[in-house]
């Protein structure tokens, strides 16, 4: 065998074209470039779609859970509309009804005498003391009598 090169053949190969040996440069250079774009973009999409659960923790959002809920859908099926809807419940201040409310339903539950609060303090168990009855309808129409 003659180690000469040919006479056609070129005399410098592209760096991108694989050696001999086998190892292919521009392959290896392709899978890295691939591996870390896919983290990097992965990285930005899960971030963005945090945004709206992020921006209702940060305030302490009454609606935390709704935001959540709404993220996590619109990153499991791919719908975009779930995701405004996220990021429209967490930036827009909705007015806190329930606190008047209960406090309307507790007042209407003294008046009416629904929810009495015992007027006793029990003795602790084991002091030999006599239990005390709780006040219930029937022992206030009774006058509170045991």
């Amino acid at each position: 065998m003659d180690p000469s090169i040919h006479p056609l053949a070129p005399h410098h190969i592209p760096w991108y074209l694989p050696g001999p040996d086998g190892s292919d440069g521009l392959f290896t250079f392709t899978v890295w470039l691939m591996i870390g774009l896919l983290l990097v973009i992965g990285n930005l999409y899960l971030r963005l779609h945090a945004v709206p659960e992020r921006m209702a923790h940060s305030t302490n959002h009454t609606q935390q859970q709704a935001v959540t809920i709404f993220a996590l859908l619109a990153l499991f099926t791919h719908n975009n509309i779930y995701w405004v809807l996220a990021l429209f419940i967490a930036v827009v201040r909705w007015p806190d009804i329930s606190t008047p409310l209960n406090a309307i339903a507790d007042s209407l539950e003294r008046r009416e005498g629904r929810r009495i609060k015992p007027d006793f303090d029990p003795a602790p168990t084991g002091t030999g003391a006599p239990e005390a009855e709780p006040v219930t309808r029937e022992t206030q129409s009774r006058g509170g009598e045991v």
